[in-house]
């Protein structure tokens, strides 16, 4: 396909957002949460992770608090601690994580929504993993070189 008029186009029907919240959910976090489903949906059929950066969006503190009261709080919480503190929590909604990564001085850099099976921050690098190895075989090699006493 070359020209544009060449590529097929499917119109759809929007679905729309059910919510017991009182107030409804504003436009934007109705859509928001509709690009959660197809995300987790693409995961869940062998598709790749995906993070949607919330400071990109206009969202309103009040659109915050909709969007976190619509996806709830899950059972996981972690902190990691480098270049300055990143939160992440799971939400409600498994396979969907709050991130916030602050800067040395507790300024927010960014808050995204991760759709992954693990945080991307919380998954170790492979260069990382092989450092392990190397440091773990120096301990047993340097462990049994010492004398026994």
């Amino acid at each position: 396909m070359s020209r544009l008029t060449q590529i097929p186009i499917r119109i759809e029907p929007s679905a729309r957002i059910q919510t017991p919240v009182a107030g409804g959910l504003g436009g934007g976090v109705a859509a928001i949460l509709s690009e959660l489903v197809s995300l987790l949906e693409r995961l869940a059929n062998g598709g790749e992770p995906a993070t949607i950066d919330l400071r990109s969006l206009p969202m309103s503190p009040q659109d915050r608090i909709e969007l976190q009261r619509a996806l709830g709080q899950g059972e996981v919480q972690a902190t990691v601690n480098a270049e300055g503190l990143s939160k992440i929590h799971e939400t409600g909604v498994s396979g969907v994580w709050w991130v916030e990564h602050f800067d040395r001085h507790e300024a927010l850099l960014a808050e995204l929504i991760e759709v992954s099976r693990v945080p991307e921050i919380l998954s170790s690098a492979s260069d990382e993993i092989a450092a392990g190895a190397r440091t773990l075989r120096a301990q047993i090699t340097a462990a049994a070189a010492a004398p026994m006493g």
